[in-house]
């Protein structure tokens, strides 16, 4: 392997611009690949975001169908197919599926791969229909499991055990911190692209799902609002409870103070553009967006339920407790909004000296990877 790159195979579920993979694809655009290589494996037909640049980059992308627990029999023999096949192509199979990957950890180990990542993104799950097989799987796939990577302490403890927890390598959800430098222009030509004549603008980045909050972050701005009535949110991203928290913006007609801004390739760009991030989640990993958010130096309003180990500047955040009312959060932002504040310029500095700049830690991954097929 001295003479050759060490061959990964990255398993998502859609290659979309969810936290773990934009992570993944900050260390992606940094990698030596002469070193280091990935190719990825998805469990969607269609196409992701992701997917041009990593053809472009001269990565594979495979394609297996959706985890299902009424066609387990189906997927299973779909992915022993795979594996049959390809599995002598890869050193590792890294997967970021949490307890959704047992099946393919457990069709890499039969067929030699001799590393199998789980990577843990999350400190709890959403509680659905497939939630009693999860956490099965969740026990189950520890057997197969030999590398244990994180984001952070909380989501290892989750998804791995107290035991295995302190066995995990902790892999910073980095962002390049220099695209969040403050620059006057960018922050002004957004503002005025965006309609924003407001010092009371705020931002949210995240899918529409269950996990990030939304009817409780549109009823908390709805309170902002009564106080303030030219504060203006703008929400980034997609995802299957759209339709529905539209409908509850035209409901408290809301429609020219909140805005629908769809997937964004500019997300730093907005963050110069805004003066506040509010981030309500019902939990999180390590999220990613909070690190980008953070960079900026904008001043974040977060929930409890998000670690407190991903709070790098805590003069920069103030955290509310999702057990208070949206008329609670309202006033405590309200009152904050009213001192004003001086957005952080040294941010981006802070943010690399915590460890969380992707330059730095490219190389930082490729050892951890180096140590597992070493032992």
């Amino acid at each position: 392997m001295e003479n050759r790159p060490i061959r990964v195979l990255q398993v998502f579920t859609i290659l979309n611009m969810g936290g773990a993979e934009t992570n993944l694809m900050n260390y992606f655009r940094h990698l030596d690949t002469r070193k280091l290589q990935f190719d990825f494996l998805v469990h969607r037909e269609e196409e992701g975001h992701f997917e041009k640049e990593i053809i472009a980059g001269g990565s594979k992308i495979y394609r297996l169908p959706p985890v299902h627990p009424f066609s387990l029999g189906t997927y299973k023999k779909a992915v022993d197919d795979f594996f049959r096949e390809h599995a002598g192509s890869y050193d590792i199979v890294h997967g970021h599926l949490s307890e959704l990957g047992v099946y393919i950890y457990e069709a890499a180990m039969k067929y030699g791969v001799p590393v199998r990542i789980a990577h843990a993104h999350n400190s709890r799950m959403d509680w659905d229909i497939k939630a009693p097989f999860r956490l099965w799987w969740k026990h189950r796939m520890r057997k197969s499991v030999n590398g244990f990577f994180s984001c952070g302490e909380a989501s290892s403890i989750w998804l791995f055990g107290a035991r295995n927890a302190r066995k995990a390598f902790i892999m910073p959800n980095s962002v390049e911190v220099d695209r969040y430098a403050p620059d006057p222009g960018t922050a002004a030509g957004y503002r005025e692209q965006l309609g924003i004549s407001t010092p009371f603008s705020f931002l949210h980045i995240g899918r529409f799902a269950t996990q990030k909050n939304h009817r409780f972050l549109v009823a908390v701005f709805a309170e902002i609002v009564k106080v303030l009535p030219e504060a203006r949110l703008f929400l980034v991203g997609e995802g299957e409870l759209k339709a529905e928290i539209m409908a509850q913006v035209q409901a408290l007609q809301l429609q020219d103070n909140i805005l629908f801004l769809g997937k964004r390739n500019d997300v730093n760009a907005l963050m110069q553009a805004c003066d506040y991030f509010l981030f309500p989640s019902l939990f999180e990993g390590f999220s990613v967006a909070f690190v980008e958010a953070q960079a900026s130096g904008m001043y974040s309003f977060i929930s409890d339920g998000i670690p407190g180990e991903s709070v790098l500047l805590k003069e920069n955040v103030m955290v509310l407790s999702l057990k208070e009312t949206a008329a609670a959060w309202a006033g405590r932002i309200t009152e904050r909004l009213r001192s004003g504040y001086a957005r952080d310029a040294t941010a981006g500095q802070k943010i690399k000296a915590a460890g969380y700049d992707v330059h730095d830690n490219t190389d930082k991954l490729y050892d951890a990877y180096r140590r597992l097929l070493n032992a």
